[in-house]
């Protein structure tokens, strides 16, 4: 049963239209051709996501993201780590809304776990080329 959990680690933060999103998630996964097991969101502030990103990949900067990807291909699971701090910046930044911002990382993170990457500038620019295309599927 293909399962997307969304859950918060030490914010308050609730997703708006949780199933809206859903539906689209599952689209885009299908989209690629690919199936979906389980993936699990946990929204959480910086000081979280650094200390998993310390933690787990020995990174000591802050992100918007991590993937922890337990994919058996083209079935995909993972858990899904996003800071609503860092999206809310990077919102302002880009001059995006927050709701735009957080889906397009929502969507990047599932594109890691449909095995795209973002190490090169060549895989960067194919994987926002991509988000782009998704987000227009929302």
């Amino acid at each position: 049963m293909a399962v997307v959990n969304f859950f918060s680690e030490d914010i308050d933060f609730k997703l708006p239209h949780p199933r809206k999103t859903t539906d689209w998630i599952k689209r885009v996964i299908k989209k690629e051709k690919k199936s979906i097991q389980g993936v699990n969101f946990i929204f959480c502030s910086d000081k979280y996501l650094l200390a998993t990103n310390i933690q787990f990949l020995n990174h000591k900067s802050l992100t918007d993201i991590i993937t922890f990807d337990y994919s058996d291909s083209p079935v995909l699971h993972g858990d899904i780590f996003i800071s609503i701090e860092r999206v809310r910046e990077n919102a302002l930044k880009f001059k995006k809304t927050f709701d735009d911002e957080l889906h397009r990382v929502i969507i990047h993170g599932i594109l890691h776990l449909v095995g795209y990457n973002d190490k090169t500038p060549k895989e960067k620019s194919l994987i926002h080329k991509k988000e782009d295309v998704c987000l227009s599927l929302r």
